[in-house]
C-alpha cells in the first residue's frame, strides 16, 4: 500500500514538473555554425552560384534572418557571441564574465566548441566540456599548427587527408552520437572561407574558369536573385561602384586568369564547408534530434577584401589553393560576397557587418521558409538559446525567439559598431556610419537600406544627435573618449573606404611559368 502511494506521488510530481526540471525534453539542443570571413550573398539561398544544398535545406524549412549583423572582425564577433555584450566590454572583462557555454552547463547541458576559438585562455576554461580545434587566428588547412587542440593536450595528427573543414565536421557529428543525453550545445567554428586560400584540388578545378566572367557581373546576377527571392525590394538599386577597384574589363588576361583561380578556390571552400554541415543534419536526422535541435548558421564578418600577401606568395611561387600558400580574397571578390552592401570585413558599413544568418528549429518554430528582415545583432544570441533553455537573462541583447514564433518583437536600443577607425551606430530610422575616419555619413535606414545615399549634409541636427549618442556609448563601454586607430597602424590591413579613402586595388597578374598549375578548362 505504501508502496503503491509513493509510487503515485513521484507520477504526479514528474507530471507536474516539479522535480526533474533538468530532463525536460522540450529543451532544445543547441547548435551555433559560425562560418569565417564569408561574404553575406555566398550562399545560394543568398543568391549565390555556389552550390550549398544543404544549408539551403535548412533555410528551406526554417528562416532566413536578412538583416543579422556581426562585428566585422573575428574575435570581437566572438567575443560578443558568447558574452552577450558590446565589445569593448566584452574582450576586457572576458575572464570575469559568464559565458554561454558556462551558463548553459548550469542549465543541464552538454558542451562542445569544434573550430576556431580565437580568444583568450583555453576553452575548457570557460564552460566548454571537449574542444577540438585550434586556438589562435587561422591555420593551414591541411597542415593545421602548433595550436591545435584535442581538448588540453596539443594535437599533432595531421595526415596527408587532412582538411579543417572535414574535421571539424566529423569530430561535431562525433560528439553529437555520443551525445546520448540531451540536451547539448555546440559551437561549430569554421575556419572557411578566411584565409589561406585553400582547397582539395578537385574541388578548386570545378569551378576553374566560372569566375573569368568577373566581379561586376558576378555581383549583379547575385543582386538579380536576391530580388526574385525577396532578400532585397524589387526596385533596389545597387550602392556605387567602389572608386577603389578597377573595372574587370580594364585589367589584363592574366590578371583575370589568377583571379579566377582565387574566386575558385574560395567557392571551393564554402562548398566543402557546406558538404560537411549536411553530414551533420544526417546525423541528427539518423538520431532522430534534429526536430528538436536550434541551429543558428552565420558569418563572423563581412569578406576580407585585403591581398597584402600576394607579392610574397607569387615570389615563393605558390597560388592561391597551394598546401603552403596563403592567399586572401581581395577586394574584387570581397565587393561581389557581399552582395547587395557596400564594404568589407574590419568597415562598419552594411558589407562588414551584415551575415546572411540562417535560423532552423522544426519543433520552435511554425513558419517554413520566412524571410525576416528585423535587424538582429550577435549580442542577441547569447539571451536567445539561453531563453530557449529555460532561462531570461538581462543582457544588452535581445531574445529573438518570439520573432521566430511569429510574435511581437521590438528593439529596445540602438545598434553600436567600432573597430579600428571605423564605426557606425544604427536605429530604426537611421544609419550612421564613418569609413577609415572620414566624416560621418547619415542614411535613411527605412528608405535606403543599401546605404547608397549619403545625407548627412542635409540633416546635420541628426547626423549630431547620433553622433553624440555614438560618443556616449563608447565612453559608457570603455571609460574613456574615443580615439581612432588608423587601420595602417596594422601591417595586416589597409584603408578600404570605397568612394575616395580606400587604397587602389591593383589584382595580380598570373605568372607563366605557374600557368600550367591550375589549367583553365577548355
Amino acid at each position: 500500500m505504501i508502496n503503491s502511494l509513493i509510487s503515485i506521488l513521484l507520477f504526479l510530481l514528474l507530471s507536474s514538473g516539479l522535480i526533474f526540471a533538468d530532463q525536460n525534453p522540450s529543451r532544445p539542443n543547441l547548435i551555433i555554425i559560425l562560418a569565417d570571413d564569408m561574404g553575406y550573398s555566398d550562399l545560394s539561398c543568398y543568391g549565390s552560384e555556389i552550390s550549398t544544398p544543404h544549408l539551403d535545406s535548412l533555410a528551406k524549412n526554417g528562416a532566413r534572418l536578412t538583416r543579422f549583423q556581426n562585428a566585422s572582425m573575428c574575435v570581437v564577433t566572438r567575443a560578443s557571441l558568447l558574452t552577450g555584450k558590446w565589445w569593448p566590454k566584452a574582450l576586457p572583462t572576458f575572464q570575469k564574465s559568464e559565458l554561454l557555454p558556462e551558463a548553459l552547463k548550469k542549465e543541464g547541458y552538454r558542451t562542445s566548441l569544434i573550430g576556431k576559438w580565437h580568444l583568450k585562455d583555453h576553452p575548457m576554461d570557460h564552460g566548454f566540456d571537449h574542444f577540438f580545434g585550434f586556438l589562435n587566428g587561422f591555420t593551414n588547412h591541411f597542415k593545421g599548427s602548433a595550436s591545435y587542440r584535442l581538448n588540453r593536450a596539443p594535437f599533432t595528427d595531421f595526415g596527408p587527408d587532412f582538411y579543417s573543414s572535414d574535421a571539424f565536421s566529423d569530430r561535431a557529428i562525433n560528439f553529437i552520437e555520443k551525445s546520448s543525453e540531451d540536451p547539448f550545445f555546440l559551437y561549430l567554428s569554421y575556419q572557411a572561407p578566411h584565409n589561406p586560400l585553400q582547397a582539395p584540388r578537385t574541388d578548386i578545378m570545378r569551378h576553374r574558369g566560372k569566375y573569368l566572367k568577373g566581379w561586376q557581373a558576378t555581383r549583379e546576377a547575385r543582386f538579380a536573385r536576391q530580388k526574385e527571392m525577396g532578400i532585397v525590394q524589387p526596385d533596389s538599386i545597387l550602392p556605387a561602384y567602389p572608386k577603389n577597384l578597377p573595372d574587370w574589363d580594364s585589367i589584363s588576361p592574366a590578371q583575370h586568369d589568377l583571379e579566377d583561380l582565387r574566386m575558385a578556390t574560395y567557392a571551393a571552400m564554402v562548398e566543402r564547408m557546406d558538404k560537411g554541415i549536411g553530414k551533420l543534419i544526417t546525423s541528427l536526422k539518423k538520431s532522430k534530434k534534429l526536430d528538436n535541435t536550434f541551429i543558428l548558421f552565420l558569418s563572423d564578418n563581412g569578406t576580407d577584401s585585403f591581398s597584402v600577401v600576394d607579392k610574397p606568395m607569387l615570389a615563393q611561387g605558390k597560388l592561391p589553393g597551394d598546401r603552403e600558400s596563403n592567399w586572401q580574397p581581395g577586394t574584387g571578390w570581397a565587393y561581389a560576397s557581399v552582395t547587395p552592401w557596400r564594404l568589407y570585413k574590419i568597415s562598419q558599413h552594411a558589407g562588414g557587418v551584415t551575415t546572411g544568418a540562417i535560423a532552423h528549429w522544426p519543433a520552435g518554430f511554425e513558419k517554413k521558409g520566412a524571410i525576416i528582415h528585423e535587424p538582429l545583432h550577435v549580442i542577441d544570441v547569447l539571451p536567445t538559446f539561453l531563453s530557449a533553455s529555460g532561462r531570461s537573462p538581462l543582457l544588452p541583447g535581445q531574445s529573438f525567439l518570439p520573432l521566430l514564433k511569429g510574435a511581437p518583437f521590438k528593439r529596445s536600443s540602438p545598434f553600436f559598431f567600432q573597430y579600428m577607425d571605423n564605426r557606425a551606430i544604427r536605429t530604426p530610422e537611421w544609419t550612421l556610419a564613418s569609413v577609415d575616419n572620414a566624416p560621418w555619413e547619415l542614411f535613411d535606414a527605412q528608405n535606403d537600406p543599401l546605404e547608397t545615399q549619403n545625407l548627412a549634409h542635409k540633416n546635420t541636427p541628426i547626423v549630431q544627435k547620433l553622433s553624440q549618442q555614438w560618443d556616449n556609448w563608447w565612453k559608457n563601454q570603455s571609460g574613456k573618449p574615443y580615439k581612432p586607430t588608423p587601420t595602417k597602424s596594422s601591417p595586416h590591413y589597409i584603408s578600404q573606404g570605397d568612394q575616395g579613402t580606400g587604397e587602389q586595388y591593383v589584382p595580380s597578374p598570373m605568372p607563366k611559368k605557374l600557368k600550367s598549375h591550375y589549367p583553365v578548362p577548355q
